[in-house]
């Protein structure tokens, strides 16, 4: 960048474009880096990785996007209810219209999904995109399988090999652990080995599977015997209520990763990356095999077959989906009638989104010279029409001394300290 022969492309995450050369260059050749997902209703790990012949990992960079799932569902139910809400006031005898609305796939997808479940594919393509528009990609690992639910119900079905392999066993721990947040049943203690203990034993007629199976540390495993789950909490009836309500109880989240994993895997394949998938249970074998921290990102880094892992960047990206924005130009009461603005004022919300050139969600640096806010200042930023803008937390800075760094992209970026192996 000092000799010229470079540009900055993007401030976060950085990127640096060669201006002098390209890669129709004679004598350039440019390595290949492969990329692996790890999609979460939450959160999604994504790893920019380069493979040696003998399928060592060495990551290059790591991200851990966050999902605003939940929120969409919240404001699409909130706008259900007041719709809802005011047909019953006014149009009561009105036919309904919901009878003659089609679902049609959208957004490039090959098939209908609900759009908080959408939302999850849609940004994780995104940073597909981004990830190879500056980067050559070869390979994309995903984990499209986060359960493997035939194996847990039949362990025969793909015959002995995969029943008695490397691989047994770690898809049911890595649910029970999932759905009971790595805590014990019984006493509720964290941080602690835990074993899986059968609700009802096998001495009594218990089966194995999943249904049957709970966490428990490893003295209430030992406390418990082989003694019915009836007679080990007698004493405590409303947590036998709770573990016999949760024996068969849905994952929401893994519900929401197992509606959205093949779309996401078909729509990688379709942009012309080759794509190949992987379990959840491989992917711990191999954190555990290679000791990995637990990490979302990390996750993302041991996904597929690989032979060792040398290491990864000291910091992640945390990248945050905030959002363009909002069409709502007014709060409204609880009956759905406009209120006011975001400002408090009776007065419906301006359709400007653009005041003295900076947008909401901007990443900008104020220089501020003199007064109590001298300094600098770095972060987002909230415009208003008055030119007192908001700078991350400092408020009431004027735009006369703001220059902007990133216009918003509807993200919001900050790095982390990586979890290092003597963190675990």
């Amino acid at each position: 960048m000092r000799k010229g022969r470079a540009r900055v492309h993007r401030v976060v995450p950085f990127v640096i474009r060669l201006v002098d050369v390209d890669a129709t260059t004679p004598g350039i050749e440019v390595d290949g880096v492969e990329l692996g997902i790890d999609p979460g209703s939450k959160h999604t790990g994504m790893a920019v990785f380069t493979t040696d012949r003998a399928g060592t990992r060495q990551a290059v960079f790591l991200a851990d996007l966050i999902h605003r799932g939940l929120t969409i569902k919240n404001a699409m139910t909130a706008r259900k209810q007041l719709r809802r809400g005011r047909r019953s006031r006014n149009l009561r005898y009105r036919a309904p219209r919901f009878d003659n609305r089609r679902r049609r796939p959208v957004d490039g997808l090959d098939v209908w999904l609900a759009p908080s479940t959408r939302h999850r594919v849609v940004t994780t393509l995104s940073w597909v995109d981004r990830l190879a528009g500056w980067a050559p990609v070869t390979n994309v690992w995903v984990e499209a399988v986060r359960f493997d639910t035939q194996q847990m119900e039949n362990p025969e079905i793909a015959g002995v090999q995969y029943q008695q392999g490397t691989l047994a066993g770690f898809e049911v721990r890595e649910y029970l652990l999932t759905k009971y947040g790595h805590t014990c049943v019984y006493c509720d203690t964290q941080g602690v080995p835990l074993n899986i203990d059968h609700v009802r034993p096998r001495s009594k007629g218990g089966s194995d599977r999943v249904s049957n199976l709970v966490l428990a540390c490893v003295p209430c495993n030992q406390a418990k015997d082989a003694r019915p789950v009836e007679t080990f909490l007698a004493h405590d009836p409303a947590r036998l209520a709770r573990i016999k309500a949760g024996l068969t109880r849905p994952l929401r989240d893994a519900a929401a990763v197992n509606s959205t994993r093949w779309a996401l895997t078909r729509a990688i394949e379709a942009r012309g990356f080759p794509t190949k998938t992987s379990t959840g249970g491989r992917t711990k074998y191999n954190r555990t095999q290679f000791a990995v921290p637990k990490a979302h990102a990390l996750d993302a880094l041991c996904v597929g077959d690989l032979t060792a892992v040398t290491g990864w960047p000291a910091t992640t990206l945390t990248v945050t989906c905030t959002g363009r924005g909002t069409y709502q130009r007014a709060h409204v009461d609880k009956h759905g009638f406009p209120r006011k603005n975001k400002a408090g004022t009776p007065a419906v919300r301006s359709r400007t989104k653009v005041h003295h050139g900076f947008q909401t969600g901007d990443l900008v640096r104020a220089v501020v010279p003199t007064g109590k806010k001298k300094g600098t200042h770095v972060g987002r930023i909230g415009v208003r029409a008055t030119g007192s803008m908001l700078v991350g937390k400092t408020d009431g800075i004027n735009h006369k001394h703001i220059r902007r760094i990133q216009r918003a992209d509807g993200y919001a970026y900050q790095t982390t300290p990586t979890v290092t192996k003597d963190e675990t």
